[in-house]
């Protein structure tokens, strides 16, 4: 018989051992447990290290989220969870994106305790293959989990037009974030690379070999073309366009001190 191998990563610990217990009793199904991201990824090397990864990561999608007093239960706010590390992994939906920067053949889903198109659409991006309510019966979940190993996408059926028009609606966020891209020169354009990559005027003066009055400049124009008015919001956009960082070689990684600041000042 084959095996499924499934990690629960959760940190509301008597949630995370009742749904293991449950799905442990599955003749074809190995289950472990995790409390945070970090704990995860470790879980995930160490198996990986002994030749027996695991099939399918059920993730919660508020790992490492609280709410503030008085706040509705529709707008968790992300804080570090007490075991985040150095991985800086705070939430389900950025650990189903740091497993996929992983480059393993595991599935990911994630188990919700509400439907929220918005967060829904933020996991498939980030590479989940699944989104299931967290009181779905076992024989649901079971079914999730065969399917994902199928290659099958799960939503549920209400959630499914709420994602698509946010996947459509991001879809063309970044189409005209791509458009005010493509208006700058290339100079311009190597900049805002710069910049993407945390790069300050001054560190951006010393890269190109220009004067930091010319740097200004050129990101006082980038600015303006991409129609923003800070650094933080530039970078915000470019990174929704795909642009990357600029490549920094040892001498550019020295560099990186003179950061750019959060907020609209470029000096």
């Amino acid at each position: 018989m084959v095996r499924i191998r499934v990690l629960v990563v959760d940190d509301h610990r008597i949630f995370a051992e009742s749904l293991a217990a449950a799905l442990a009793a599955e003749p074809d199904v190995d289950v472990a447990a995790a409390g945070s991201g970090p704990a995860a990824l470790r879980c995930l090397e160490r198996a990986a290290s002994e030749g027996r990864g695991y099939d399918v990561i059920l993730v919660d999608a508020e790992l490492g989220t609280v709410r503030p007093p008085g706040r509705p239960p529709t707008g968790p706010v992300p804080v570090p969870a007490q075991n985040s590390g150095e991985n800086g992994l705070v939430d389900g939906i950025s650990l189903v994106a740091g497993i996929r920067s992983l480059r393993t053949p595991v599935r990911t889903v994630v188990l919700a305790e509400r439907d929220d198109p918005r967060r829904a659409a933020l996991a498939l991006q980030a590479g989940a293959c699944g989104w299931v309510a967290k009181d779905s019966s076992l024989q649901r979940l079971l079914a999730v989990i065969r399917g994902v190993l199928r290659d099958e996408t799960h939503l549920p059926p209400a959630l499914l037009t709420g994602v698509l028009r946010e996947l459509m609606a991001d879809r063309k966020h970044r189409t005209e974030s791509e458009q005010l891209v493509e208006s700058l020169t290339p100079r311009e354009h190597e900049v805002l690379r710069c910049m993407v990559a945390g790069l300050g005027r001054k560190a951006v003066a010393e890269r190109l070999y220009l004067s930091p009055h010319t740097v200004r400049t050129h990101m006082q124009n980038v600015l303006g073309k991409l129609g923003v008015h800070s650094t933080l919001a530039a970078v915000a956009l470019a990174r929704r366009a795909g642009v990357g960082p600029a490549d920094l070689d040892a001498e550019g990684s020295a560099l990186t001190g003179d950061v750019v600041e959060r907020g609209s000042q470029l000096a």
